[in-house]
């Protein structure tokens, strides 16, 4: 799907239907669902579309989702069902991804930190497993003495090709602490030498940064784990490395309405930094996720109360850390763009005033929209105050305009807080 489809889904008239209808529906209210967070599904089926239109078609290709950036098992069973496989760092990862209904072989444990446990319940399932570093490896050999596996088993190296704009997010410097660097003295003929040693051994992961990375460093990246394939391959004289896991990271537009970068864009500085990857010798996995989902989406609160303080307006919703921790923590790094509404969802088009909240002024009662947050915002809380989860809802829209939901998360209770913490 070309990019000026995927505009028409982010518009803010489509928005305020969503918004609008919802409030007549009751899953915003003023009193009893003061937050609530929306995620368009019709968006999320166009932007995987475009993911797999992105990649030649003749190529053997993986997309599994980040599963960090939305891990809501209804979420991901729709993605599972749009023909996604899923990246996993956990147990709880592993777990909401099986529930989904994703089968072991399209899944990814890619998590710098697993207990033997973690590894055998992998490897028994048939889950394809990153090695992060030489421990690890030693891990599983020691692991596979006393068992066989279907899971594909790869190495994934730091190409150490710098950072981007935002050094959290940047896992490629000479120091990042995952996966074994390549230019560091020796490790590149140990490397070798690894794969000639464990002839299941067939992959390569590299996964350059996220947001603040500029596709160019990406592919960079992607470009070095290509060159040592083709090294490894060379220097055993087999194609043992048979595949190439490019990890995720396409930044997002959080500026604007606009889509942009978009996957074949992406593809387009792949191929001119690494043509190889599309030569077919390779099997291909990619781990997108906040891509996927964070314009998809966005989290609606109430104003409660409205004030000045020093002659700066300022805006009291429901919408806080608790949905928004990057940006209330960070927000150089993580800004967000805040839309005004009123009571019934109708975008407020009044003359701007510069408030704490921004967009046209707010009042008491109104409404607004915390925009491009269907990655990693109301879908992870962070559990500051105990203030509860919101409810988060599926959308999509008939083409005569009528607006159906569905329940992804219901919203926690007080029950619920009580139950988790002890009470």
């Amino acid at each position: 799907m070309a990019n000026h489809q995927l505009n028409a889904l982010h518009s803010p008239e489509r928005r305020e239907l969503i918004l609008r209808a919802a409030v007549r529906e009751g899953l915003l209210h003023p009193e009893d669902a003061q937050l609530a967070g929306f995620l368009d599904l019709d968006a999320v089926a166009a932007t995987v579309d475009s993911l797999h239109r992105a990649f030649p078609g003749s190529l053997d290709v993986l997309h599994a989702f980040a599963t960090k950036a939305n891990s809501l098992v209804p979420v991901l069973q729709r993605l599972r069902e749009l023909g996604m496989g899923c990246e996993v760092a956990s147990p709880g990862e592993l777990a909401q991804a099986l529930a989904a209904g994703v089968e072991p072989a399209r899944i990814v444990l890619d998590s710098p930190a697993k207990t033997r446990r973690e590894l055998a319940r992998a490897l028994e399932l048939g889950v394809a497993v990153n090695v992060d570093n030489w421990q690890e490896l030693a891990r599983i050999d020691e692991l596979l003495t006393t068992r066989r596996t279907r899971s594909r088993i790869g190495v994934r190296v730091n190409p150490q090709i710098g950072s981007g704009a935002i050094g959290a997010m940047s896992t490629a410097t000479a120091t990042s602490k995952f996966g074994i660097t390549l230019t560091d003295e020796g490790n590149t003929k140990r490397l070798v030498e690894a794969f000639r040693d464990r002839p299941w051994l067939g992959w390569l992961h590299c996964h350059v940064g996220s947001q603040g990375c500029p596709l160019d460093l990406m592919a960079k990246g992607v470009a070095a784990t290509v060159a040592l394939a083709r090294e490894i391959n060379d220097e055993l004289g087999r194609d043992q490395v048979v595949g190439l896991n490019i990890g995720g990271g396409l930044p997002v537009n959080f500026a604007g309405d606009e889509v942009t970068p978009g996957y074949q864009e992406y593809v387009e500085r792949l191929r001119a930094h690494a043509p190889d990857l599309f030569s077919g010798k390779f099997q291909l996995v990619t781990e997108f996720g906040r891509s996927v989902l964070a314009k998809n989406g966005f989290t609606a609160a109430y104003v409660e109360y409205t004030k000045n303080s020093g002659g700066r307006a300022i805006a009291i919703t429901f919408a806080g850390v608790q949905v928004a921790a990057r940006t209330v923590f960070a927000p150089e790094s993580w800004p967000l763009r805040v839309a005004a509404h009123d009571a019934t969802g109708t975008a407020k088009r009044g003359e701007p005033v510069e408030q704490d909240v921004a967009g046209p002024a707010c009042f008491a009662g109104d409404l607004v929209a915390l925009l491009d947050t269907g990655a990693y915002y109301a879908s992870t809380p962070f559990s500051y105050n105990s203030l509860l989860e919101p409810a988060v809802h599926g959308v999509t829209v008939t083409a005569d305009g009528i607006v159906r939901f569905t329940t992804l998360r219901r919203a926690q209770t007080v029950e619920d807080l009580l139950s988790r913490t002890g009470g």
